[in-house]
């Protein structure tokens, strides 16, 4: 069963589903980290970052694939990106304001590290957001989802990320339930290519409302 009863929608303008913002992060001055494997590096603008692509032959850098790094250095969008080389091989870019590679490690490693005492298995079970995510209780819950959104500017005829914020009132039966619908719900209405969170991450918050009628 598909809930489309999807009531209780943040508004803010012409969009009677969406109340969407585009975060003030600034892309000037910004370095550019790259990996590919156990190949990295840290370069200061998009010409260097293609010529250490271009020096990994099995990356296979064409045209198109250039002109979309070109565009995504450019615009105001700070989260990394993927670029797909073959099945289930990538590599990553990230944007950063770190100026060496160390500072880059140093950084990353400040923003808090994973260790490996645990298995994945063994987080999940230790997790009380997981726990209650699914956790099965028939009624309404309240969803908060933030994702990127892909959007099209009118005045270029291109396509960036925008920081949506989406609130839904969902009949679920847990919370991970009013996840997969609310996500199932935007998929249907939103560029393919918008990027959502995980359920058990911090951009995506639920309560109980409580039962049907």
């Amino acid at each position: 069963m598909v809930e489309r009863d999807l009531a209780k929608v943040e508004v803010a303008g012409p969009s009677p589903v969406f109340r969407s913002f585009l975060g003030e992060t600034y892309t000037k001055n910004m370095n550019l980290y790259l990996r590919y494997f156990d190949k990295e590096t840290l370069v200061h603008n998009v010409d260097e970052a293609l010529d250490f692509l271009h020096s990994i032959p099995e990356i296979g850098l064409d045209a198109d694939m250039e002109a979309d790094i070109r565009d995504y250095v450019n615009n105001d969008i700070f989260f990394p990106k993927k670029y797909k080389v073959r099945s289930r091989v990538y590599f990553i870019i990230i944007k950063t304001t770190a100026e060496t590679m160390q500072d880059f490690k140093d950084k990353k490693a400040v923003r808090g590290g994973t260790t490996n005492n645990n298995s994945q298995e063994n987080k999940e079970m230790n997790n009380p957001i997981a726990t209650s995510l699914t956790e099965e209780t028939a009624g309404w819950y309240e969803g908060e989802l933030d994702f990127k959104r892909v959007v099209m500017i009118p005045a270029t005829g291109k396509h960036e990320y925008r920081d949506t914020h989406f609130v839904a009132d969902v009949k679920a039966m847990s919370g991970q339930d009013c996840y997969n619908r609310i996500v199932e719900h935007l998929r249907e209405r939103v560029d393919n290519r918008s990027q959502f969170p995980s359920s058990k991450g911090k951009n995506f918050h639920f309560r109980y409302l409580g039962r049907w009628r």
